[in-house]
Parts: C-alpha cells; sequence; structure tokens
C-alpha cells in the first residue's frame, strides 16, 4: 500500500514540476517577451539610437565625446562623470560610494579633513594653491595620496607646485569652469561633478546643459540663442510627473547638433 501511495506521489510531483516549468520556465517568459515586443518594441530593444542608418548608442546609457587623446571634445555637450570601469563600462557600473568627509570626494578642505605633512591633524591644507585651495597631491606615479606621511614623495609642476587629483569634486569644478569658461567663483551643478548611482547615466541636469551651451556655440559657430533653444527643446520632464528632476540626454542633444551642421 505504501509503494503505490509512493508512486502515485512521485507521479503526481513529476507531472506538476513539467507543468510549472512549461508555464513558468517557457509560457512566461515568451508571452511577456511577445508583450514587450508588441507594445514596447524599442525600449524592449535597448533603446537604441541610430544615426545616417548607423548604431550611435542607446538612450539609456552614457557615452564618450572625447578625441583620439581622451579629451573632451568642445563642440559637443559632455556627461556627467563615470566611475564605472575607464567610463560608461557596463560590465563595472556602480558608484563611488565615498563617505561626505572622504578626501576622495570633497578633498582636503582645511580645517574639515585635512592632515598636515606630519601625518597629524591641520587647520590648513600644506597641499593648497591659488588655483586649487582644496588640492588631493600625487605620487609621482599619479595616484592620489590620501594620507600624508613623513618621506612621502609627491609628483610637482613645473613651478614647484603640488600636482592635484583631478577627479575630486574641487578639481572637477576647476576644469568644469575653465572648460566652460565661466567664471572662477561660478556655482557649478552636482551632477557634473559627481558620478551617478550606476556610473551609465546619459542624461544630465538642465542647468549642466545650459551652462555648457555657450562653449557648444562657439565651438561650432553657431548663435548661442540656437543652442538653448535646442536644450529647453531636448529637455526630458520629470518621471510620472513629479520624480526626480527634468533632464537633457546627452547623445540625443548631441546628434540633434550634428544634424543642424
Amino acid at each position: 500500500m505504501r509503494s503505490v501511495l509512493f508512486g502515485r506521489h512521485l507521479v503526481a510531483s513529476v507531472v506538476m514540476l513539467l507543468v510549472v516549468t512549461l508555464v513558468l520556465g517557457f509560457g512566461y517568459p515568451l508571452v511577456v517577451t511577445g508583450l514587450s515586443q508588441l507594445f514596447f518594441h524599442r525600449q524592449a530593444n535597448g533603446s537604441l539610437i541610430y544615426h545616417d542608418g548607423k548604431l550611435a548608442g542607446s538612450a539609456l546609457l552614457g557615452q564618450e565625446f572625447t578625441d583620439s587623446k581622451g579629451d573632451p571634445l568642445p563642440r559637443y555637450f559632455q556627461p556627467r562623470p563615470s566611475d564605472a570601469g575607464t567610463g560608461y563600462d557596463g560590465a563595472s557600473s556602480g558608484a563611488s560610494n565615498l563617505g561626505p568627509s572622504n578626501p576622495l570626494l570633497i578633498a582636503f578642505v582645511a580645517g574639515v579633513n585635512t592632515v598636515g605633512l606630519n601625518g597629524k591633524p591641520s587647520a590648513v591644507n600644506p597641499f593648497a594653491s591659488m588655483a586649487d585651495p582644496a588640492c588631493v597631491p600625487t605620487d609621482p606615479q599619479g595616484n592620489p595620496v590620501t594620507s600624508p606621511a613623513p618621506g612621502q614623495k609627491y609628483a610637482k609642476t613645473t613651478d614647484g607646485g603640488y600636482v592635484c587629483d583631478p577627479d575630486t569634486i574641487p578639481e572637477r569644478a576647476i576644469a568644469y569652469r575653465a572648460f566652460n569658461g565661466m567664471a572662477a567663483n561660478a556655482s557649478v551643478p552636482v551632477d557634473a561633478v559627481t558620478a551617478s548611482g550606476s556610473g551609465l547615466d546619459p542624461d544630465i541636469s538642465v542647468q549642466n546643459a545650459l551652462d555648457q551651451a555657450p562653449r557648444v556655440a562657439r565651438a561650432r559657430h553657431l548663435p548661442v540663442q540656437q543652442v538653448i533653444a535646442l536644450v529647453h527643446r531636448d529637455t526630458q520632464g520629470r518621471e510620472w510627473g513629479f520624480l526626480s528632476e527634468p533632464t537633457v540626454n546627452v547623445l540625443q542633444i548631441n546628434l540633434a547638433l550634428d544634424g543642424l551642421s
């Protein structure tokens, strides 16, 4: 009797396993894939963007607009910084997740997180310069030195100053102002100097785009108002009307710029 019951339970279990496998392992994915292809074809295939018949990228993934040396091209809007690999690498997606007092994030702010050359707390930044009062120095190999100690060797500039780590927020802000021809004390959008949570963010804030518009206009010999109008035209509203902030997709606006010339 027990063997008969065992056999029935075994058969029922095997049948249930097969049914569930067919329904949830094959049927459900096929239905979802079919519906997504039918109603959300573009999104389901990666929101790919084509230009002149060639794949230009995805509206969901950021990318660099640089020359062969890796320098940003003035004629293009630039995306926000990326900590994903060497930049916008989907296989290395992730944020830096640095604390608010980490010198690799905010640099050596005098009286906040500065340490002296002797390793003890200091009220001043011994590496400061007029250009960068929050300088984080680098060693001769280009690595940032966040824990200075006696005997530490530093990279020096031609005038004898310290070479500062270019990836701190103060240094990025200095570079952003210089690249866009802004005043030394001008406010800088936070997304211009910080990476996104994924490191793949394809969008920038509207203010970031407006700050870059004059530089793009100069590089392309276009009226600045024409470029600003393009920014407003390509501004995407808040998600569902109330989440996040309006943004500008960098790839899409750069392709629109190429279409003007």
